[in-house]
């Protein structure tokens, strides 16, 4: 690599990036890019630059550059936004711009993030899913719906550019000791919830290992698509002893207007899109990036641990952590219950 620009530079993956950039056997210098300063000290090989992709002009980062790690995002989750929460659009738009400056600048290789969420979580989705599985991400949840725009943009690119490598990462649920990526805080946020027949298995990436497979597809000049997770996944009665919260099996018509409620009234950070994702499976193959010499170095269950600081409910017993559950079950069939009493009588009087 003659020259690398990171965007995102000061984020919980790009300052991992860039410490594996700057610790790597090559010589090549390293521009990061981002709206704050990060925590990579600058030197003769690191410069950081304070920068907006949305409005500044990205050429001149980009003449003496052969790669560019794209790993800026503007996700600003909350009520407010769409339906699921996600600031839906901006995050394609600034990959389109980052694309055509690229395409502009003659990059010979771009690393972009989507997110297995491309797949949609179905129940006749086979397990695990594999890069050949098709993207049919669930319609209404914008998150994964725009990833699979992105993994658009990024195909387009390679057929207007036809020397141009484009590789795209598809990660997994991924966190890490001080943060988590906006689809694993919203996951975790409903682990108290059971809905539906079938518990799916589940998968959790570290940061670290995402940052790894990062670099190692920029240094080995790949494209196409890379599943990014740890080997296997946990299945459903170990996540639930992991977990350590009795978790009672709701009706699914129940489980999607409590989650709606909380969504609406600002108690949760679960967008009620996301109730097919903790009801079917979408757990993905590693074997592609595996076949690079891609090897995690923290398994499903040490994500899972390092990501989650223990909450209040880990000082109680089993038995009083049952009870909890129980009865938050409860509360949220009465709760329910009560909604559609008032919703029939709001039609009641109508007539």
């Amino acid at each position: 690599m003659s020259g690398v620009v990171l965007t995102g530079s000061s984020g919980a993956l790009g300052s991992r990036v860039a410490t594996r950039l700057l610790a790597s056997s090559s010589s090549a210098p390293v521009t990061g890019l981002d709206l704050v300063p990060g925590p990579c000290e600058p030197s003769e090989r690191f410069h950081a630059r304070r920068f907006d992709l949305a409005t500044d002009d990205l050429a001149p980062q980009l003449a003496q550059a052969d790669t560019l790690i794209h790993l800026a995002s503007v996700l600003a989750p909350g009520p407010g936004r769409d339906d699921s929460g996600v600031d839906s659009g901006v995050d394609v738009e600034l990959t389109e711009r980052v694309l055509a400056a690229a395409g502009a600048a003659g990059v010979h290789q771009v690393v972009l993030v989507s997110s297995a969420t491309v797949y949609g979580a179905w129940p006749d989705n086979p397990i695990p899913l594999t890069e050949d599985s098709p993207a049919r991400p669930n319609p209404g949840f914008a998150f994964a719906e725009d990833k699979a725009r992105v993994e658009r943009l990024a195909e387009r690119h390679r057929n207007e550019h036809p020397r141009a490598r484009v590789a795209v990462l598809r990660p997994t649920t991924t966190l890490a000791e001080e943060s988590a990526s906006w689809v694993a805080s919203a996951l975790l946020s409903a682990a108290g919830l059971r809905a539906g027949e079938f518990d799916p298995p589940v998968q959790f990436l570290h940061f670290d290992d995402l940052a790894s497979a990062a670099v190692l597809v920029a240094e080995q000049g790949c494209d196409g698509a890379f599943n990014v997770a740890p080997d296997g996944w946990i299945p459903p009665d170990a996540m639930r002893a992991l977990a350590g919260i009795p978790r009672p099996r709701v009706p699914v018509a129940i489980a999607g207007r409590f989650v709606a409620t909380r969504w609406r009234l600002g108690l949760s950070s679960t967008p009620p899109q996301i109730l097919p994702w903790i009801m079917h499976p979408w757990v993905v193959a590693n074997d592609r990036l595996r076949s690079l010499g891609w090897v995690p170095t923290h398994t499903n269950e040490e994500a899972y641990v390092a990501g989650t600081s223990p909450g209040p409910l880990d000082t109680l017993s089993p038995k009083r952590r049952q009870e909890l559950a129980i009865g938050a079950a409860a509360a949220g069939v009465v709760a329910s219950c009560a909604a559609g009493v008032g919703i029939l009588r709001r039609v009641r009087r109508g007539r």
